[in-house]
Protein backbone atom coordinates (compact mmCIF):
# COMPACT_ATOMS: atom_id res chain seq x y z
CA UNK A 1 0.00 0.00 0.00
CA UNK A 2 1.29 3.43 -0.93
CA UNK A 3 2.29 5.48 2.11
CA UNK A 4 -0.05 8.40 2.72
CA UNK A 5 1.47 11.81 1.99
CA UNK A 6 1.65 14.41 4.72
CA UNK A 7 -0.95 17.11 4.12
CA UNK A 8 -0.11 20.79 4.30
CA UNK A 9 -1.85 22.65 7.09
CA UNK A 10 -4.44 25.17 5.88
CA UNK A 11 -4.46 28.84 6.90
CA UNK A 12 -7.31 28.42 9.36
CA UNK A 13 -5.08 26.30 11.62
CA UNK A 14 -2.72 29.14 12.46
CA UNK A 15 -2.13 29.28 16.21
CA UNK A 16 -1.85 32.59 18.03
CA UNK A 17 1.27 32.66 20.20
CA UNK A 18 1.10 34.63 23.42
CA UNK A 19 3.77 34.18 26.08
CA UNK A 20 2.90 37.01 28.46
CA UNK A 21 3.39 37.18 32.23
CA UNK A 22 0.51 34.84 33.02
CA UNK A 23 1.88 32.18 30.68
CA UNK A 24 5.35 32.36 32.23
CA UNK A 25 3.95 32.37 35.78
CA UNK A 26 1.84 29.26 35.24
CA UNK A 27 4.67 27.41 33.52
CA UNK A 28 6.98 28.17 36.43
CA UNK A 29 4.34 27.09 38.94
CA UNK A 30 3.93 23.71 37.25
CA UNK A 31 7.68 23.14 37.37
CA UNK A 32 8.16 24.17 41.01
CA UNK A 33 5.26 21.97 42.20
CA UNK A 34 6.35 19.05 39.99
CA UNK A 35 2.97 18.99 38.26
CA UNK A 36 2.01 17.99 34.75
CA UNK A 37 -0.59 19.47 32.41
CA UNK A 38 -2.20 17.86 29.42
CA UNK A 39 -1.70 21.25 27.78
CA UNK A 40 2.02 20.50 27.54
CA UNK A 41 2.11 16.71 27.42
CA UNK A 42 -0.45 16.44 24.59
CA UNK A 43 0.92 19.54 22.82
CA UNK A 44 -2.43 21.32 22.85
CA UNK A 45 -2.62 24.12 20.26
CA UNK A 46 -4.50 26.35 22.72
CA UNK A 47 -1.87 26.33 25.45
CA UNK A 48 -0.79 29.93 24.83
CA UNK A 49 -4.33 31.29 24.91
CA UNK A 50 -5.43 29.24 27.92
CA UNK A 51 -2.33 29.81 30.04
CA UNK A 52 -2.43 33.52 29.28
CA UNK A 53 -6.03 33.46 30.57
CA UNK A 54 -4.89 31.54 33.68
CA UNK A 55 -6.62 28.33 32.67
CA UNK A 56 -4.96 24.91 32.73
CA UNK A 57 -5.89 21.23 32.67
CA UNK A 58 -3.96 19.32 35.33
CA UNK A 59 -2.75 15.84 34.40
CA UNK A 60 -2.46 13.60 37.44
CA UNK A 61 -1.03 10.10 38.02
CA UNK A 62 2.30 11.04 36.47
CA UNK A 63 3.27 11.66 32.86
CA UNK A 64 3.76 8.08 31.62
CA UNK A 65 0.71 6.36 30.10
CA UNK A 66 0.29 2.59 30.06
CA UNK A 67 -1.37 2.82 26.64
CA UNK A 68 -0.02 3.92 23.27
CA UNK A 69 -2.89 5.51 21.35
CA UNK A 70 -1.81 6.36 17.81
CA UNK A 71 -3.04 9.96 18.05
CA UNK A 72 -1.61 10.94 21.45
CA UNK A 73 1.70 12.65 22.24
CA UNK A 74 1.83 11.64 25.91
CA UNK A 75 4.77 9.38 26.80
CA UNK A 76 4.03 5.66 27.05
CA UNK A 77 5.59 2.95 29.18
CA UNK A 78 5.29 1.43 32.65
CA UNK A 79 4.94 4.01 35.46
CA UNK A 80 7.27 3.41 38.39
CA UNK A 81 5.40 4.98 41.32
CA UNK A 82 2.21 6.58 42.61
CA UNK A 83 2.47 10.08 44.09
CA UNK A 84 -0.02 10.25 46.97
CA UNK A 85 0.81 13.92 47.62
CA UNK A 86 -0.13 14.98 44.10
CA UNK A 87 -3.80 15.86 44.88
CA UNK A 88 -2.73 18.43 47.48
CA UNK A 89 -0.18 20.03 45.13
CA UNK A 90 -2.83 20.30 42.41
CA UNK A 91 -5.17 21.98 44.89
CA UNK A 92 -2.44 24.41 45.95
CA UNK A 93 -1.75 25.33 42.34
CA UNK A 94 -5.47 25.79 41.59
CA UNK A 95 -5.77 28.05 44.63
CA UNK A 96 -2.77 30.14 43.60
CA UNK A 97 -4.26 30.50 40.12
CA UNK A 98 -7.58 31.50 41.72
CA UNK A 99 -9.45 29.14 39.41
CA UNK A 100 -13.22 29.07 39.32
CA UNK A 101 -13.27 26.05 37.00
CA UNK A 102 -10.58 23.41 37.33
CA UNK A 103 -10.12 20.52 34.88
CA UNK A 104 -8.35 17.36 36.06
CA UNK A 105 -7.36 14.56 33.69
CA UNK A 106 -4.79 11.78 33.78
CA UNK A 107 -2.74 9.29 31.87
CA UNK A 108 -4.18 5.77 31.70
CA UNK A 109 -2.91 3.71 34.64
CA UNK A 110 -3.91 0.16 33.77
CA UNK A 111 -1.24 -1.00 36.23
CA UNK A 112 -3.38 0.16 39.18
CA UNK A 113 -6.28 -1.90 40.54
CA UNK A 114 -8.67 1.07 40.40
CA UNK A 115 -7.00 2.76 37.43
CA UNK A 116 -6.20 5.77 39.61
CA UNK A 117 -9.83 6.51 40.50
CA UNK A 118 -8.98 7.07 44.17
CA UNK A 119 -6.43 9.74 43.22
CA UNK A 120 -9.06 11.47 41.05
CA UNK A 121 -11.43 11.49 44.03
CA UNK A 122 -8.71 12.75 46.38
CA UNK A 123 -7.89 15.57 43.97
CA UNK A 124 -11.53 16.66 43.75
CA UNK A 125 -11.79 16.67 47.55
CA UNK A 126 -8.50 18.57 47.97
CA UNK A 127 -9.57 21.30 45.54
CA UNK A 128 -12.99 21.62 47.18
CA UNK A 129 -11.43 21.89 50.65
CA UNK A 130 -9.33 24.86 49.58
CA UNK A 131 -11.81 26.35 47.10
CA UNK A 132 -15.40 25.41 48.00
CA UNK A 133 -16.92 27.35 45.11
CA UNK A 134 -14.55 26.15 42.41
CA UNK A 135 -16.14 23.86 39.85
CA UNK A 136 -14.17 20.69 39.23
CA UNK A 137 -14.34 18.81 35.94
CA UNK A 138 -12.75 15.39 35.58
CA UNK A 139 -11.67 13.92 32.25
CA UNK A 140 -11.21 10.24 33.01
CA UNK A 141 -9.89 7.13 31.24
CA UNK A 142 -12.20 4.12 30.91
CA UNK A 143 -10.69 2.22 33.91
CA UNK A 144 -10.91 -0.89 31.70
CA UNK A 145 -14.63 -0.98 32.40
CA UNK A 146 -14.22 -1.21 36.19
CA UNK A 147 -17.61 -0.07 37.53
CA UNK A 148 -16.33 0.25 41.10
CA UNK A 149 -13.58 2.62 39.95
CA UNK A 150 -16.12 4.82 38.19
CA UNK A 151 -18.27 4.82 41.33
CA UNK A 152 -15.31 6.15 43.35
CA UNK A 153 -15.02 9.12 40.97
CA UNK A 154 -18.75 9.80 40.83
CA UNK A 155 -19.04 9.64 44.64
CA UNK A 156 -16.57 12.56 44.79
CA UNK A 157 -19.31 14.60 43.05
CA UNK A 158 -17.34 16.31 40.28
CA UNK A 159 -19.28 19.11 38.63
CA UNK A 160 -18.84 17.47 35.24
CA UNK A 161 -17.77 13.99 34.10
CA UNK A 162 -15.85 13.93 30.83
CA UNK A 163 -14.79 10.82 28.91
CA UNK A 164 -13.81 11.08 25.26
CA UNK A 165 -15.03 8.71 22.56
CA UNK A 166 -12.34 10.25 20.30
CA UNK A 167 -13.50 8.79 16.98
CA UNK A 168 -16.24 6.84 15.21
CA UNK A 169 -16.85 3.16 15.93
CA UNK A 170 -15.29 1.85 12.69
CA UNK A 171 -11.95 3.54 13.46
CA UNK A 172 -11.88 3.12 17.23
CA UNK A 173 -9.69 0.01 17.43
CA UNK A 174 -7.14 1.50 14.99
CA UNK A 175 -6.95 4.90 16.66
CA UNK A 176 -7.22 4.04 20.37
CA UNK A 177 -5.11 1.55 22.32
CA UNK A 178 -7.12 -0.91 24.46
CA UNK A 179 -10.10 1.45 24.61
CA UNK A 180 -13.35 0.15 23.13
CA UNK A 181 -16.15 2.17 21.58
CA UNK A 182 -18.81 0.13 23.39
CA UNK A 183 -16.95 0.47 26.71
CA UNK A 184 -16.91 4.26 26.33
CA UNK A 185 -20.67 4.34 25.76
CA UNK A 186 -21.19 2.01 28.72
CA UNK A 187 -19.10 4.25 31.00
CA UNK A 188 -21.03 7.37 30.01
CA UNK A 189 -24.32 5.56 30.56
CA UNK A 190 -23.24 4.26 33.98
CA UNK A 191 -22.08 7.73 35.05
CA UNK A 192 -25.58 9.07 34.40
CA UNK A 193 -27.16 6.18 36.26
CA UNK A 194 -24.95 6.85 39.26
CA UNK A 195 -25.39 10.64 39.32
CA UNK A 196 -28.17 11.84 36.97
CA UNK A 197 -27.67 15.52 37.81
CA UNK A 198 -23.96 15.62 36.94
CA UNK A 199 -23.48 16.69 33.28
CA UNK A 200 -21.49 14.34 31.07
CA UNK A 201 -19.28 15.31 28.15
CA UNK A 202 -17.42 13.64 25.30
CA UNK A 203 -15.24 14.67 22.38
CA UNK A 204 -14.72 13.62 18.76
CA UNK A 205 -11.57 14.47 16.81
CA UNK A 206 -11.99 14.80 13.08
CA UNK A 207 -9.63 14.17 10.21
CA UNK A 208 -8.61 10.54 10.84
CA UNK A 209 -10.75 8.99 8.10
CA UNK A 210 -14.30 9.21 9.45
CA UNK A 211 -17.30 9.79 7.18
CA UNK A 212 -20.07 12.36 7.70
CA UNK A 213 -22.74 9.75 8.48
CA UNK A 214 -20.42 8.07 10.98
CA UNK A 215 -19.98 11.34 12.86
CA UNK A 216 -23.74 11.78 13.05
CA UNK A 217 -24.12 8.17 14.25
CA UNK A 218 -21.56 8.80 16.98
CA UNK A 219 -23.54 11.85 18.05
CA UNK A 220 -26.68 9.72 18.17
CA UNK A 221 -24.91 7.07 20.25
CA UNK A 222 -23.71 9.70 22.73
CA UNK A 223 -27.18 11.20 23.02
CA UNK A 224 -28.68 7.73 23.49
CA UNK A 225 -26.53 7.60 26.63
CA UNK A 226 -27.69 11.07 27.72
CA UNK A 227 -24.38 12.87 27.15
CA UNK A 228 -24.96 16.61 27.61
CA UNK A 229 -21.91 18.30 26.10
CA UNK A 230 -20.05 17.58 22.85
CA UNK A 231 -16.78 18.99 21.57
CA UNK A 232 -15.40 18.49 18.07
CA UNK A 233 -11.93 19.48 16.89
CA UNK A 234 -9.35 18.80 14.21
CA UNK A 235 -6.81 16.03 14.81
CA UNK A 236 -3.24 17.30 14.44
CA UNK A 237 -0.39 14.82 14.05
CA UNK A 238 1.98 15.39 17.01
CA UNK A 239 4.98 13.65 15.41
CA UNK A 240 5.90 11.70 12.25
CA UNK A 241 5.46 8.42 14.16
CA UNK A 242 1.83 9.14 14.99
CA UNK A 243 -1.33 8.63 12.96
CA UNK A 244 -1.33 10.80 9.84
CA UNK A 245 -4.01 13.38 9.17
CA UNK A 246 -6.35 12.09 6.45
CA UNK A 247 -7.97 15.48 5.84
CA UNK A 248 -8.30 18.95 7.32
CA UNK A 249 -11.93 19.73 8.04
CA UNK A 250 -13.05 23.22 6.96
CA UNK A 251 -14.52 25.54 9.63
CA UNK A 252 -17.80 25.63 7.69
CA UNK A 253 -18.16 21.87 8.18
CA UNK A 254 -17.48 22.27 11.89
CA UNK A 255 -20.23 24.89 12.00
CA UNK A 256 -22.67 22.48 10.33
CA UNK A 257 -21.74 19.76 12.80
CA UNK A 258 -22.46 22.15 15.66
CA UNK A 259 -25.96 22.64 14.24
CA UNK A 260 -26.39 18.86 13.97
CA UNK A 261 -25.32 18.41 17.56
CA UNK A 262 -27.69 21.03 18.90
CA UNK A 263 -30.54 19.54 16.87
CA UNK A 264 -29.87 16.22 18.58
CA UNK A 265 -30.27 17.73 22.02
CA UNK A 266 -26.73 18.36 23.26
CA UNK A 267 -26.91 21.21 25.76
CA UNK A 268 -23.65 22.71 24.56
CA UNK A 269 -21.54 22.05 21.45
CA UNK A 270 -18.03 23.42 20.84
CA UNK A 271 -17.07 22.72 17.23
CA UNK A 272 -14.08 24.31 15.45
CA UNK A 273 -10.66 23.20 14.18
CA UNK A 274 -8.70 24.13 17.30
CA UNK A 275 -11.32 23.07 19.84
CA UNK A 276 -10.10 20.56 22.40
CA UNK A 277 -12.02 18.78 25.13
CA UNK A 278 -11.34 21.37 27.84
CA UNK A 279 -11.50 24.47 25.64
CA UNK A 280 -13.94 27.01 27.16
CA UNK A 281 -14.82 24.31 29.69
CA UNK A 282 -16.36 26.77 32.14
CA UNK A 283 -18.85 27.98 29.50
CA UNK A 284 -19.77 24.40 28.59
CA UNK A 285 -20.48 23.56 32.20
CA UNK A 286 -22.56 26.67 32.83
CA UNK A 287 -24.75 25.83 29.84
CA UNK A 288 -25.21 22.19 30.81
CA UNK A 289 -25.97 22.85 34.49
CA UNK A 290 -28.51 25.54 33.57
CA UNK A 291 -30.24 23.23 31.08
CA UNK A 292 -30.34 20.26 33.48
CA UNK A 293 -31.71 22.49 36.23
CA UNK A 294 -34.42 23.77 33.89
CA UNK A 295 -35.32 20.22 32.89
CA UNK A 296 -35.48 19.21 36.54
CA UNK A 297 -37.82 22.07 37.45
CA UNK A 298 -39.99 21.34 34.41
CA UNK A 299 -40.21 17.68 35.42
CA UNK A 300 -41.33 18.70 38.90
CA UNK A 301 -38.26 17.59 40.86
CA UNK A 302 -36.10 19.52 43.30
CA UNK A 303 -32.78 20.58 41.88
CA UNK A 304 -29.73 18.79 43.23
CA UNK A 305 -26.61 20.90 42.90
CA UNK A 306 -23.32 18.96 43.09
CA UNK A 307 -21.09 19.97 45.99
CA UNK A 308 -18.94 22.96 45.10
CA UNK A 309 -21.00 24.12 42.13
CA UNK A 310 -21.30 27.83 41.54
CA UNK A 311 -22.67 30.10 38.86
CA UNK A 312 -19.51 32.12 38.26
CA UNK A 313 -17.15 31.63 35.34
CA UNK A 314 -13.56 32.52 34.54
Amino acid sequence: MKQQETLKKPDWLRIKLATDGNYAEIKNMMRTKTLHTVCEEARCPNIYECWSNRTATFMILGDICTRACRFCAVKTGMPTELDLDEPERVAEAAEQMNLQHCVVTSVARDDLKDGGASIFAATVHAIRKRMPFCRVEVLIPDFLGNKDALQIVMDANPDILNHNVETVERLSDRVRAKAKYSRTMELLSRAKEMKPKIPTKSSIMLGVGEEWDEILQTMDDLRANDVNILTLGQYLQPSPSHLKVVRYVHPDEFAKLKEEGLKRGFRHVESAPLVRSSYHAHEQTDSAHAAIAADTVEAGYDREIPSGACSSSL
